[in-house]
């Protein structure tokens, strides 16, 4: 890990801010379980109409009933709820579709969106194996994510969540808010040291104006536990994410790399210098990995009211759970090859297809609405 001394000398003024932090400068150094260890459980957070009203509730209602009842039977579902009426709602919901309710834990916490692997806790292991939340600062996307009124911003609700989870389930969080704006599905790592990201959706004018890319390396190098970086230069607006890296390559372990070919990346606006790059990425060992290709969809998404979104579906913003791997479907010719070709590589886990069509409308898939709390 570079040296706290080398890391002030670069940042210069901008040290005064980051090394204020207490938790910041201490010798601790933590690690991020990857996504496929064991999980105590999953945190959603359910549609509501306050946002965007009761249409679109009702549209997303299904992919969540269909995600919690895929993972209920083998892990806790942490389910945010807005109100209480919205608990009593989703609860007749979930009854409804036969879900057991042993496993449902709900919490009772405003949200403005349901995007949770953005906006959420990031759970890290310290040096005694105990988990912890990181809190990182989250402004909807580099504010793009605004309410009409011009007295508020869509993405306040959701920014406290990681601290108003740690209070309620009395766990530690490390509060990096005014340290770095980071969302969860920017990156991902391989378990064994390396990480992967877009700069477009970390290092730009609207999240992280003033950070030095070392800084970033260092930050993510003391709380996730990495030394190797894999960084790729995205591509900004090109949607609200500006190209968050699980939307098209994921590690499936230290030696391999899911992805598409790269047609299908640059139909996905992959530049090629990025595919390039990609391509030809090695693990902290200086080994290059091997990789597994998974299509776009076959046709353009139509959502369920049979609207075109205009664009293909990707299928690796997939979620791994202790016993599942929930991998967006689009009813689209390619969702059998997508699902047989991802079940390969979790052969002890069971590949679950869940209709992701109305949740692509607004940009995302089934990674962007789960985030994992590894066991203890």
């Amino acid at each position: 890990m570079k040296s706290t001394l080398y890391i002030l000398l670069i940042l210069g003024l901008f040290s005064q801010k980051l090394f204020s932090q207490d938790d910041y400068l201490s010798k601790e150094s933590f690690t991020l379980p990857t996504e496929d260890a064991p999980h105590e459980g999953t945190w959603l957070q359910w549609p509501h109409h306050h946002q965007y009203g009761l249409e679109y509730t009702v549209r997303l209602d299904p992919t969540w009933v269909a995600i919690t009842k895929a993972l209920a039977p083998q892990e806790k579902v942490h389910i945010i709820a807005y109100d209480e009426v919205e608990k009593l709602r989703i609860t007749l919901l979930l009854e409804n579709a036969s879900v057991q309710l042993r496993n449902i834990d709900f919490q009772i916490i405003k949200t403005d969106d349901v995007w949770i692997r953005d906006s959420g806790p990031i759970y890290v292991r310290d040096e005694l194996d105990c988990i912890i939340s990181i809190d990182f600062g989250f402004n909807g996307w580099g504010e793009k994510s605004k309410r009409h009124s011009s007295d508020s911003v869509q993405y306040k609700y959701c920014d406290s969540v990681p601290a108003k989870i740690g209070i309620i389930k009395e766990k530690r969080v490390i509060d990096l808010n005014t340290i770095i704006t980071n969302e969860g599905g920017s990156f991902d790592i391989d378990g064994y040291g390396t990480l992967m990201a877009c700069k477009s959706s970390i290092l730009n004018e609207n999240r992280n104006p003033d950070l030095p890319i070392e800084v970033c390396e260092f930050i993510f190098e003391k709380y996730f536990g990495v030394s190797n970086f894999i960084w790729l230069d995205g591509k900004m607006n090109l949607n609200i994410r500006d190209q968050h890296i699980d939307d098209f390559a994921r590690f499936i372990d230290s030696t391999t790399i899911i992805t598409m070919k790269q047609h299908n990346l640059k139909a996905f606006k992959v530049s090629p210098k990025d595919i390039n790059v990609l391509y030809r990425s090695r693990n902290k060992d200086g080994v290059g990995y091997t990789f597994v290709f998974v299509p776009l969809t076959k046709r353009k998404v139509k959502n369920t009211a049979g609207k075109s979104l205009g664009r293909k579906g990707s299928y690796l913003n997939y979620y791994v759970g202790n016993k599942v791997v929930l991998v967006p479907n689009y009813n689209d010719k390619n969702d059998d090859l997508a699902n047989k070709i991802i079940q390969s590589l979790f052969p002890s886990r069971k590949v679950i297809g869940i209709d992701a069509r109305n949740l692509n409308i607004n940009g995302g898939m089934i990674h962007g609405v789960t985030q994992q709390q590894p066991a203890e």
